[in-house]
């Protein structure tokens, strides 16, 4: 993490490695019971999603070329390392959606359970995924395992109010053998969402999360003619 006035602010990940960021606005990521102020997410915009999409699609020609039953097993051995921190993460969802204990948990071994059994999905090229906090690691997770099976790589842009669980998923692929810049994330808002929007190389823009904001992301996505799946 890097630190903005004594509070530790969440970084990017692209190709396989922290990426930090001279953002000029950050957002507060509080407890919701509590209110005090964990971390902070840099809002992020177009040249940050750009760097983003280029990472994702320099890494795409290889990870392509890998078989389905290579992906996944790679995954399979991401979802081992998660298991072995599970108490972590779902300590981490607590502390920024107010979920109860035993929720926290059923999320976290639900993504075990994705990372090891996803089948491919019908997707290529570079996805964006954007995700609320309603299943912080879960959501993102749901849609982004599925195209990494079958070949994609991803740019996920989390909700900035809780970034840090998928964030420390990132650091469990590259421990694990996951080539850099086949899953990056990319933190902020509305305009880290319309700078994935407006590249070029984002093949399908993805939505986990409430329709309400859903169909917002959605509204982004037609403004710039991309696809849009929520």
């Amino acid at each position: 993490m890097i630190d903005t006035d004594d509070t530790p602010a969440i970084p990017l990940w692209i190709n396989g490695h922290i990426f930090l960021t001279m953002a000029s606005t950050f957002i507060d990521v509080r407890n919701p019971k509590t209110g005090e102020v964990l971390r902070r997410t840099p809002l992020c915009g177009a040249d940050e999603a750009l760097q983003a999409v280029d990472a994702a699609q320099a890494a795409l020609s290889h990870w392509a070329a890998e078989t389905n039953s290579a992906r996944a097993a790679l995954l399979a051995d991401v979802a081992l390392a998660l298991e072995g921190y599970a108490g972590h993460f779902a300590e981490l969802l607590v502390e920024e959606t107010g979920k109860d204990a035993a929720a926290a948990a059923a999320e976290v071994a639900a993504a075990i359970v994705l990372l090891r059994a996803a089948g491919a999905g019908d997707v290529s090229g570079v996805v964006a995924v954007v995700s609320d906090d309603t299943a912080p690691l879960l959501g993102p997770l749901s849609r982004a395992v599925p195209a990494l099976v079958a070949g994609a790589t991803v740019v996920v842009k989390p909700s900035p109010h809780a970034p840090s669980a998928i964030f420390a998923l990132a650091e469990l692929t590259a421990r694990n053998a996951v080539p850099g810049g086949v899953f990056n994330i990319l933190q902020g808002d509305e305009a880290a969402v319309d700078g994935l929007c407006a590249a070029s190389a984002v093949t399908v823009l993805q939505f986990a999360g409430d329709a309400v904001l859903g169909a917002r992301v959605g509204a982004l996505a037609l403004r710039r003619g991309k696809p849009f799946l929520a």
